[in-house]
């Protein structure tokens, strides 16, 4: 019960959360921007359950490396290693296949540390012990 409470619950429950808030910025910020991306090149954006699946599991190796993260190093620590590792990386390979609409990493970018900042944060509280102390 020890294990589930302190690994699994933290897990799962910023797992949770990261998929909440990519989806939620998804479906209110960023949806208009690549549709219309993707029309402009030509192509249909993919929306089939497949992809969104997908998402969903890239969230959870997400909350998986910010929990691994966290046993390591503090908040701030975790909260901009985990970001950097996942998010730009991603922005990166997406505007060198000329698929990132423009601008769109102005909103993603503080909104995605939000985002690794409160996941960090689920997994430090949850999962207390000597290394992931948090610290400012």
């Amino acid at each position: 019960m020890d294990y589930f409470k302190k690994t699994i619950l933290p897990i799962l429950l910023a797992g949770i959360w990261i998929n909440l808030s990519e989806t939620l910025r998804w479906i209110f910020l960023a949806k208009p921007c690549w549709l219309e991306h993707h029309q402009n090149l030509g192509i249909v954006l993919p929306e089939e359950p497949i992809n969104m699946i997908i998402w969903m599991i890239w969230g959870f190796i997400f909350a998986t490396t910010i929990f691994i993260f966290s046993r390591k190093f503090n908040l701030w620590q975790t909260t901009f290693l985990s970001w950097f590792l996942f998010l730009p990386l991603l922005w990166i390979v997406l505007w060198n296949l000329g698929l990132l609409p423009e601008g769109i990493v102005l909103i993603a970018a503080p909104l995605g540390l939000i985002e690794a900042f409160i996941a960090a944060l689920i997994c430090q509280k949850l999962s207390q012990n000597k290394a992931s102390r948090i610290e400012t």
